[in-house]
C-alpha cells in the first residue's frame, strides 16, 4: 500500500511538519519543490524518531548522478536554489516509528514537500 503524504504545502518560511507515522514502511521517499524564487535556497531535513525521542537523519539516498561504478550517494539535506523539484530516499535499513521534515528558507520562496510511504502489504 502507498500513501502520498503532503507535510509542508506552500510555506514561506522555516518550517516544521507534524511527526509523520512511517512504522512498518518498507521505503520513504521525500520530495521537495521551491517556487517563487528570487534568490537565496530551500533546506529540507528531516528528523526520525521512536515515541518522543527524536535525531537528525542523515543517510537520505540523494539523487545525485553518479556512475555505475560509484556508490550511492549519501546526504543530509536537499537543497534547492531556483525553482524545482527534487527527491531522497531513505535507507531501508534505517526505518523509524516517525519522521518530521523541516524546511529552513533563506531569502524567500514557497516551500512544499510530500513523503511516499510504502507499506508492507
Amino acid at each position: 500500500m502507498r500513501k502520498v503524504i503532503k507535510v509542508l504545502d506552500g510555506v514561506t518560511a522555516t518550517t516544521t511538519s507534524s511527526p509523520v507515522d512511517i512504522k512498518d514502511a518498507k521505503r520513504v521517499t521525500l520530495f521537495c519543490k521551491r517556487a517563487n524564487h528570487s534568490s537565496g535556497s530551500s533546506a529540507f531535513t528531516a528528523d526520525i524518531g521512536v515515541g518522543t525521542d527524536y535525531a537528525d537523519y542523515k543517510k537520505w539516498i540523494s539523487n545525485a548522478a553518479n556512475t555505475n561504478s560509484q556508490t550511492q550517494v549519501r546526504t543530509e539535506t536537499l537543497t534547492l536554489s531556483a525553482n524545482g523539484v527534487d527527491f531522497m530516499t531513505m535507507s531501508p535499513e534505517d526505518m523509524a516509528e516517525f519522521i518530521k521534515v523541516t524546511v529552513t528558507e533563506t531569502t524567500d520562496g514557497t516551500h512544499s514537500a510530500w513523503l511516499v510511504v510504502d507499506y508492507e502489504e
